[in-house]
């Protein structure tokens, strides 16, 4: 289905058990026109395209596949930052027109701070591979405390706002939702330091992009490499298209066949394992709160 109105129709039309859900939204509506819905799962992690709500309402259980793109995620997102930091984007399409630029203002990593907001699978793979450059991590996440890391050498931070000031290049690992929600504003990207580079292959909307560009403009960040943006596809005329200082990519970076491969065999997975009572691994459902009231189809 390739629209929500098309997904609700098919659902008020056939006796559909479980859905597979990729980037089409999944409505309050879709989910109250299908009485025979017992169980939903992303095929990715993020959630903001289901109404998580209504499925809970109807004890209805949303799986999602933890892991299973962290691979190629947090490898786009060393792509983007490595661009960033030497305008590879810039120079690449230079040449391609016929103009030798050789940009020499490039950002050497060693020796710089890597912030991570969110420390999960994909943060936690590019943590080791930003010590690998020589370069000092720190990171927060609300779900590990201060001190303690998954990762030998990583320093976790009480908040974001501790780590603002010390990130020289911020990455964002966060799912999409009320918190997170434009968490990046004016004053956060201020309290980045001057010539910091930005990498987000989390949400667009985790960022004020008015802010973003703002700062892009002025000198503030050196530069941004960006997998998502606000609004998707990227308007014609967005000002983040004529930056030179931004590499963007359109929302790939799970997006490999071996992710994709993974991201389906898991929600396939999710869904036959709860319609033929197994359920998989509770931290793999969004609403945790139903598996106990729901019985499994057996």
């Amino acid at each position: 289905a390739d629209s929500a109105e098309e997904v609700e129709r098919l659902m008020a039309s056939e006796p559909v058990d479980a859905v597979v859900s990729r980037t089409v939204p999944l409505s309050a509506r879709a989910i109250a026109a299908c009485p025979t819905l017992k169980v939903v799962s992303k095929h990715g992690v993020g959630v903001s395209n289901i109404d998580v709500e209504a499925a809970t309402a109807r004890g209805i259980p949303v799986y999602v596949t933890p892991g299973a793109n962290a691979p190629s995620v947090a490898e786009m997102t060393l792509g983007l930052m490595l661009a960033a930091a030497r305008r590879i984007g810039w120079m690449d399409r230079e040449l391609h027109e016929g103009r030798w630029s050789r940009a020499q203002d490039g950002v050497e990593l060693q020796g710089r701070t890597l912030g991570l907001v969110g420390f999960g699978q994909v943060g936690q793979r590019v943590a080791r591979v930003g010590l690998a450059l020589g370069m000092r991590v720190a990171a927060f996440d609300p779900a590990i405390g201060e001190g303690a890391t998954p990762v030998a050498g990583v320093r976790m931070l009480p908040s974001v706002e501790a780590l603002l000031p010390l990130s020289e290049v911020l990455s964002l690992h966060v799912p999409l939702n009320r918190h997170t929600h434009r968490m990046l504003g004016a004053a956060q990207l201020a309290a980045l330091p001057r010539g910091a580079i930005l990498v987000n292959t989390a949400r667009g909307e985790v960022v004020d992009e008015a802010a973003l560009v703002d700062a892009l403009r002025s000198g503030h960040l050196h530069a941004a490499g960006l997998d998502t943006m606000a609004d998707e596809p990227l308007p014609a005329h967005s000002p983040l298209a004529a930056l030179p200082n931004v590499v963007l990519t359109p929302h790939v970076g799970g997006s490999t066949p071996a992710a994709l491969a993974a991201m389906a065999e898991g929600a396939a997975r999710n869904v036959l394992g709860w319609l033929q009572g197994r359920p998989a691994d509770p931290s793999a459902c969004v609403n945790p709160q139903v598996l106990s009231s729901s019985i499994p189809a057996h």
